[in-house]
């Protein structure tokens, strides 16, 4: 005689199911060498933190020493590539797909990618401002990535620059679907950059609880002042600081004209040399993400009002008055 399972009961077992697989310990991020031959790196930071120059000089030194790069923007603001391409605009993969299908064309390499100097270069792109979603144009564009050939480009590295907002399904599609072997995060020592960072932190250890295998190698501190907020954040993260990129107004004046400086023999090329062994060699780690009172508490008192006490507010502080709580929305009659 067959036994009927109600939905309610399987619901209940699919909940049971999902509860014992949530209380089991989790496997480690692997420490070891990686064994696949191209090591793919997803870069996350706040907007305006310095992803794309940290990028663009490190693609750079890294395809100076001989090294095979693909930079691939993946930020809507499709700025990854200007600071390599000296202020000059690439043509986005989803701009170009969209104009090409138009006109009953494939896309093909030459359409989407570029070089300079052994750096291979291109961008994903995004929808116009109010049109569309950005995580899904870049669902869209890793997509077009595929049909490409991606899983079978010949690459030492291939760098993803991301926005740091992994909030959005799309930006997080690297550590989502396994994409990368290991995620930097770059910050500087404000509360913001390091709230993103450890939002990114978070998003690795979600992930992971899923049967994901990505882990953090590292942290690029930039702008670094010298008051060290990011480096003990970084500490407490559990991961290691990959390179420091001092606050330093001959870089900023180089990066906001287009200059390449991560250049073997310039004045700042030693930095990105030692940032690209780092990179390279960095193992991923799995990450332990901050609280918010743990990321206050890196900042002095002055700044964060830690002496600060929460005072609960009141009806009256409400509507000016006192009112009679009524316990229910039961009538009561008086007595006849």
């Amino acid at each position: 005689m067959t036994t009927l399972v109600t939905p309610a009961e399987q619901a209940i077992k699919f909940v049971d199911r999902l509860r014992q697989e949530a209380s089991e310990p989790l496997a480690e991020v692997s420490t070891s060498e990686p064994t696949k031959e191209t090591q793919i790196i997803a870069i996350y930071g706040k907007g305006g933190i310095g992803k794309s120059f940290t990028l663009a000089n490190l693609s750079y030194m890294m395809a100076q020493q001989g090294k095979k790069v693909l930079l691939i923007g993946c930020d809507p603001k499709s700025d990854t590539t200007s600071l390599l391409f000296g202020g000059k605009a690439c043509p986005t993969i989803i701009e170009t797909s969209s104009r090409l299908k138009l006109a009953g064309q494939a896309v093909s390499i030459s359409d989407v990618c570029f070089k300079r100097d052994g750096v291979f270069a291109m961008e994903l792109g995004g929808p116009e401002v109010g049109r569309g979603c950005g995580g899904r144009g870049i669902i869209h564009g890793f997509e077009t990535l595929e049909k490409l050939g991606f899983h079978d480009w010949g690459f030492d590295f291939v760098l993803l620059d991301f926005l740091g907002d992994v909030v959005c399904g799309g930006f997080g599609l690297p550590i989502a679907r396994d994409m990368c072997q290991k995620v930097i995060v770059v910050g500087s020592n404000d509360l913001q950059s390091l709230y993103v960072a450890n939002n990114v932190c978070s998003a690795v250890e979600y992930f992971r609880k899923l049967g994901g295998n990505v882990g953090v190698a590292g942290m690029v501190i930039n702008k670094d002042d010298g008051t060290g907020e990011a480096a003990a954040f970084a500490a407490n993260a559990g991961i290691p600081v990959l390179a420091a990129i001092p606050a330093n107004e001959d870089i900023r004046r180089k990066s906001a004209s287009y200059e390449i400086i991560g250049i073997p023999g310039g004045e700042w090329g030693p930095m990105f040399e030692e940032l690209a062994t780092n990179v390279g060699l960095a193992p991923p780690v799995r990450p332990k993400p901050q609280t918010q009172d743990q990321l206050l508490s890196l900042f002095s008192a002055d700044v964060v009002g830690r002496n600060v006490v929460l005072q609960p507010a009141t009806a009256f502080d409400m509507v000016g008055r006192h009112d009679v709580v009524k316990p229910s929305l039961e009538v009561v009659y008086d007595n006849a």
